[in-house]
């Protein structure tokens, strides 16, 4: 295997002990998810209510307590992964530049991030559609896991803008359960009776809620809201990554400039004594 072969195997074991050693989010997903979940099935009023599917082009007339189910599952998974890749990259971003000053190709870095956010969104969403189908079974049980699967790509990645642009977790945290409460909460017709605004669309976690809620009443596959997902999932972990290689090429311009002042400093000669 060549170097970057070698420095991706690498950076992605760290990657994944990094998440490992996140006991707090572990906890998390393994609790709060089920519990969320049994609740918002139990204790939610099974009254009927019309949800628009775009990608079908119908309405669909669902129990609120199973659209509350869904919504809140996927604004659970998006705390989650958003608050275990915020840690994670905020944690081993000085080590990372440093490696980046030492000559470790960022592309690997880069690349291991990206893979052990995809690992841990996977991993979650099989999880959440596990509970789910405990308690009803989806038409599409594939589908719903893939859209459990974008919507928890979608906030990983805005995890890892967070932790490159800001320096405080209780900030970045913060922006990430308002934003994700804000998305989620607006998209469910029991909150809000007017969740099929033409506005409503371009929220980030559209995609994913569009394609969960189909795959639990229609039989066909909801590729647009599928692809709409993919794409808010790919534009956030590019900004993110391509913050990180901005910010590391800063932070190497300036180790290079202050080993070069350093290099003159050492050669430059004493000045004659008197």
């Amino acid at each position: 295997m060549n170097r970057r072969g070698n420095c991706f195997r690498t950076a992605l074991l760290f990657a994944l002990i990094e998440q490992a050693r996140n006991r707090l989010a572990l906890l998390i997903v393994l609790l709060f998810v089920p519990l969320w979940t049994t609740l918002a099935f139990e204790v939610v009023a099974r009254i009927p209510l019309r949800f628009h599917v775009r990608s079908a082009g119908r309405w669909l007339v669902m129990d609120a307590n199973i659209l509350t189910q869904v919504t809140g599952a996927l604004q659970a998974l998006s705390l989650v992964v958003a608050f275990m890749m915020f840690i994670a990259t905020a944690r081993s971003a000085p080590f990372d530049r440093r490696l980046v000053q030492a000559g470790y190709p960022p592309s690997s870095l880069m690349a291991a991030k990206c893979v052990a956010l995809v690992l841990v969104a996977a991993v979650v969403a099989l999880y959440a559609t596990a509970w789910t189908h405990l308690l009803w079974h989806p038409e599409q049980p594939v589908v719903f896991a893939a859209g459990m699967f974008a919507g928890a790509l979608v906030y990983g990645g805005f995890g890892i803008v967070l932790a490159a642009v800001l320096r405080s977790e209780l900030a970045g945290m913060f922006l990430a359960i308002m934003t994700s409460s804000t998305d989620l909460l607006l998209q469910n017709p029991m909150i809000n009776p007017d969740a099929d605004s033409p506005i409503i669309r371009y929220l980030p976690a559209h995609g994913a809620v569009q394609t969960s809620v189909a795959a639990g009443s229609l039989h066909t596959v909801p590729w647009s809201s599928l692809l709409l997902g993919a794409g808010w999932a790919l534009g956030m972990a590019a900004v993110g990554m391509t913050t990180f290689v901005v910010r590391t090429r800063a932070q190497r311009t300036r180790g290079t400039e202050t080993l070069y002042k350093k290099t003159d400093s050492s050669v430059v000669p004493a000045s004659p004594t008197p």
